[in-house]
């Protein structure tokens, strides 16, 4: 799992976070988060957080470990989709068990299987609670005769016992069930489609679901889909609907202020459907307000969402 960024020239991380090698333990012992598939991005990002008052990269170590390398889904063997399955799974538990908190960058949320699944190996099994924003809920039987396919990964997390069903929350539009080779949500699990959302608030269903998720476990396990996010800020989701940006950036914020967080990954980043990388800026930003999230919280900041943004403005961050 060298750097494949070294390959190819300049080696950029994330926020021009500095970077470490998840071969050599040695290079982010110590660390509060490591990020894993970061994309490039320039060295000066949109930090700090207003609305926190905190600079996550200041107050926090945080380090870039670039990429595990993947293969195409289908690959014949032990390889593909499997294969993937478990050098992210084994990436993320190299993470987690140094002490920092893993932050995934994925393509698409097979991922979540492999990120949630290594979280899992460190702090027991059933111990974590996943918290999931997608506009589907991904508890379907098979996808293209594949058991690991897109479709599945919150399936095989329960089967797997990695998460119980009573610690799976799943907010987000359903994808319009039933799906062909797809379930409802299996008992336990508590789902706040679309439709609650907007007749409740949203605070409301984030409050509700907060509850849920630090209940009788030791962490809480952010999954983020993109295609949560209306179709006019993800290009290319579906379905129609969902959260506007705003809504799911400052659930991510309040939930990495309000829970113990112990993983994140963010995927869907639409490249093929979107020319002006709004998808790429948006997942940036999700990182960086879970970010700062983390760092309110070891500070022992308390989440104010009312706290007017220009209080106390030209204090120092």
């Amino acid at each position: 799992m060298s750097r494949n960024a070294t390959m190819f020239g300049r080696d950029m991380t994330f926020l021009g976070v500095d970077p470490c090698t998840l071969d050599e333990p040695a290079t982010y012992e110590g660390a509060d988060v490591v990020i894993v598939s970061a994309p490039s991005d320039p060295r000066h990002g949109d930090r700090p957080s207003l609305p926190l008052r905190v600079d996550a990269v200041r107050q926090l170590r945080v380090l870039d470990a670039g990429d595990v390398g993947t293969l195409p889904e289908g690959t014949a063997g032990t390889e593909g989709t499997a294969g993937n399955t478990a050098a992210v799974a084994e990436a993320v538990t190299r993470i987690a068990r140094s002490g920092a908190v893993p932050f995934v960058l994925g393509t698409d949320r097979t991922i979540g299987l492999s990120a949630a699944s290594g979280v899992a190996r460190q702090h027991g099994t059933g111990r974590i609670a996943v918290v999931h924003i997608d506009a589907h809920a991904d508890t379907g039987t098979i996808r293209s005769g594949h058991p690991h396919g897109h479709g599945r990964p919150m399936s095989r997390l329960l089967e797997a016992g990695a998460v119980r069903a009573h610690r799976l929350v799943r907010m987000g539009p359903c994808g319009g069930w039933p799906l062909p080779g797809t379930q409802p949500d299996g008992p336990g699990v508590r789902s706040y489609p679309m439709t609650e959302i907007l007749t409740r608030g949203l605070d409301a269903c984030v409050d509700e679901a907060t509850a849920v998720a630090v209940s009788d476990c030791d962490g809480v396990f952010l999954a983020i889909d993109l295609h949560v996010s209306a179709p006019g800020t993800t290009p290319g989701a579906d379905p129609p609907g969902g959260l506007t940006s705003r809504g799911l950036l400052d659930t991510v914020r309040r939930l990495a202020c309000e829970v113990p967080l112990v993983g994140m990954d963010v995927v869907e980043a639409s490249t093929p459907h979107d020319y002006a990388d709004i998808t790429a800026f948006l997942r940036h930003r999700v990182v960086l307000e879970a970010l700062s999230g983390v760092a309110s919280r070891s500070r022992g900041d308390t989440w104010r969402p009312a706290r007017p943004l220009l209080v106390g403005r030209g204090t120092t961050v």
